[in-house]
């Protein structure tokens, strides 16, 4: 990456910031960003569209910040107040560590937000605010892509993951031990109403986004050797009961937006670390604002040791409580990170061990929605992948079990400038599939368009088969003297 940084600071000395922008445009951002701003894509969104295919608006603007600045970001915004006073042996997972602290090691097809301040990203909300509508003005059944992290100050997101894994090992143990001795007077000690209580409480969307709410009052976690419930951290600070309660609200208003504007929202996946807290925030989302339809896709991992059960666990409850289950199904964005940072620290990997068992957890849990999806039709998935044989297995299990492209229950996705010979042929055979689409100013997406640089060095054979196929369909063109094409849609 700081090659590439380096080269092109270079060119854009030597060329000035107008010729440096303009050569861009006609290199490697026209391919793989489609504009400056809301306005400058709508040409693009149109093109794509008289093909058939969608578009997920995701404005990639990132700071173009040195590691030491974001390695000081993340420890200050990661850090509570009262974090020395943490009860308990603290849970290395869900700590900020130095080494870790720029979250865009290794990382290639993400884009990152640091915590600058409350107004970074009230800005951050209005930004995602203008890419709903304009997903809702420029393309047929837009989705808009949204990141946890841009909304609010990642020290909540830490904290609440921590919390949900401790409530989660707790009930584990609750239910290997029932009928043993002693088991009894445990839950007598705790009250298990109360903890019932405890676990609805911070569960409730409209309890969590309520101002009267106390969120610190519900980060608390289960001490089974004491026998009684103990916070989380000591205390917290009036700011920071404040930012917590804005970042929910933040959350809660891009939700409202994309339910006005007949836009889905899909909530990217980050760090395992955030990430407990960020399917949880999504799924109780979901429970809300998915009734009628699906408006909140939330995004699963596959490259995850627990993928399959998180997404059978959650299509259970919304099954059970009658809501739209979505979901988006990546292979995932942060293996060698997540890797390095489990063996550094001293936690279980929760990567799957290679490609070909990450390969087989993505068609399991495809499998298992595309059987919802035919059992009850409330089901929902965006299948976000450029595999060809992902791609050609979907189709298949669609046929197999009577799904129509026109239900509009199985979408394709794939990002701008790649695999278009997967995107199109779907989108002409009139299936729902979607570029994601970045934009952004030249100068602000540089970040994004150079980890797409770095990327693409690994998808130099897919772009080989791309070229020998547009190579045949010229040939082709040229023999039969239909050399301009109008799509059919």
């Amino acid at each position: 990456m700081f090659l590439y940084f380096s080269v092109t600071r270079k060119r854009r000395k030597i060329m000035g910031q107008k010729g440096f922008d303009q050569f861009m445009k006609m290199t490697f951002y026209g391919q793989f960003v489609a504009g400056e701003d809301h306005r400058a894509i709508k040409p693009l969104i149109q093109k794509n569209q008289a093909f058939g295919v969608g578009s997920v608006l995701d404005y990639s603007v990132e700071e173009d910040i040195s590691q030491e600045e974001a390695e000081q970001k993340e420890m200050d915004s990661c850090v509570s107040a009262a974090e020395k006073e943490t009860i308990g042996k603290p849970e290395k997972k869900y700590k900020v560590h130095k080494q870790f602290g720029d979250r865009r090691g290794k990382v290639t097809g993400a884009r990152t937000y640091f915590y600058a301040d409350e107004a970074k990203c009230d800005q951050h909300m209005e930004t995602f605010i203008k890419c709903i509508k304009a997903s809702g003005g420029g393309s047929m059944d837009g989705f808009s892509a949204i990141k946890m992290t841009a909304l609010g100050r990642p020290q909540f997101l830490l904290q609440f993951s921590e919390v949900l894994v401790k409530w989660r090992r707790f009930f584990i143990f609750l239910a290997s031990q029932q009928g043993k001795d002693g088991m009894e007077a445990l839950e007598q000690r705790l009250e298990l109403t109360q903890l019932q209580v405890i676990c609805i409480d911070m569960l409730d969307w409209n309890s969590l986004i309520d101002d009267r709410t106390r969120i610190s009052d519900l980060l608390v976690v289960p001490n089974v050797e004491l026998g009684e419930l103990e916070p989380l951290l000591e205390k917290f600070t009036v700011e920071e009961e404040k930012q917590m309660k804005r970042m929910l609200q933040r959350i809660d208003v891009l939700a409202k937006h994309a339910l006005e504007n007949g836009v889905r929202l899909m909530v990217d996946a980050e760090q395992t670390y955030f990430q407990p807290a960020i399917s949880r925030l999504t799924l109780e989302m979901q429970r809300i604002y998915n009734r009628e339809k699906p408006v909140i896709f939330n995004t699963y991992q596959c490259y995850l040791k627990e993928a399959y059960d998180n997404v059978t666990m959650d299509v259970e409850l919304s099954r059970r409580e009658g809501w739209h289950f979505a979901a988006k199904l990546v292979r995932g964005a942060y293996m060698y990170q997540e890797r390095e940072r489990a063996q550094e620290i001293g936690y279980e990997d929760p990567i799957n061990p290679d490609y070909e068992s990450t390969n087989r957890m993505y068609h399991r849990c495809l499998d298992y929605v595309l059987d919802e999806i035919a059992l009850n039709r409330n089901a929902n998935v965006m299948v976000a992948s450029h595999n060809e044989d992902t791609v050609k297995h979907t189709l298949m299990r669609m046929n197999e079990l009577g799904l129509f492209p026109t239900e509009n229950k199985v979408y394709f996705g794939q990002l701008l400038g790649m695999c278009d010979q997967i995107s199109f042929p779907l989108g002409q055979a009139g299936f729902p599939v979607y570029k994601y689409v970045p934009y952004g100013p030249v100068n602000e997406v540089m970040p994004y368009l150079s980890r797409r640089a770095q990327e693409n060095r690994g998808f130099m054979k897919g772009a080989q088969k791309e070229r020998e196929l547009l190579w045949k369909e010229l040939k082709r063109r040229l023999s039969s003297g239909e050399l301009l094409y109008r799509p059919v849609y």
